[in-house]
Formats: C-alpha cells, sequence, structure tokens
C-alpha cells in the first residue's frame, strides 16, 4: 500500500503484539533496574533527612525584635 507507514501501535494507540514480543525480554532487566535505582534515591533521601535532622542550632542567637533603622522618623 503506497503512503502507508508501518507502526507498532493499533488505531485506538494501543500495543501491537509487535511492540509486546520486542519488549519482553527487556521487561524483567527493566524493572530491576528501575528498583535498584529507586532504592539508590530513597537511601540518598533517608541518609541526607537524618543528616540534617540532627544539626543542632543551640549556638545561633536569635534577635528577640527586629532591629530599627537609624534613620526612623
Amino acid at each position: 500500500m503506497p503512503g502507508a507507514h508501518s507502526t507498532y501501535y493499533d488505531r485506538r494507540l494501543r500495543q501491537g503484539q509487535a511492540l509486546i514480543r520486542a519488549r519482553r525480554p527487556y521487561l524483567f532487566r527493566n524493572t530491576v533496574t528501575g528498583l535498584g535505582l529507586m532504592a539508590v534515591v530513597g537511601g540518598i533521601y533517608y541518609y541526607t533527612l537524618n543528616a540534617v535532622g540532627q544539626d543542632n542550632f543551640d549556638d545561633v542567637r536569635v534577635p528577640d525584635a527586629p532591629r530599627q533603622p537609624a534613620n526612623a522618623k
């Protein structure tokens, strides 16, 4: 058919059988890689929150009232 193009999707934009067969060998590896990345990011997030949560700001002096400008009328 002239002018027709090949696609992995049908007219309702659902995956065709060829696309499902082409993705099947990579499904497990991509899932494991995604879970591994999520674990690394989650670990970094947890470590960061723990490290920041241990900060002690007792040595920081907080003023009682805001300063007034020197040239206030």
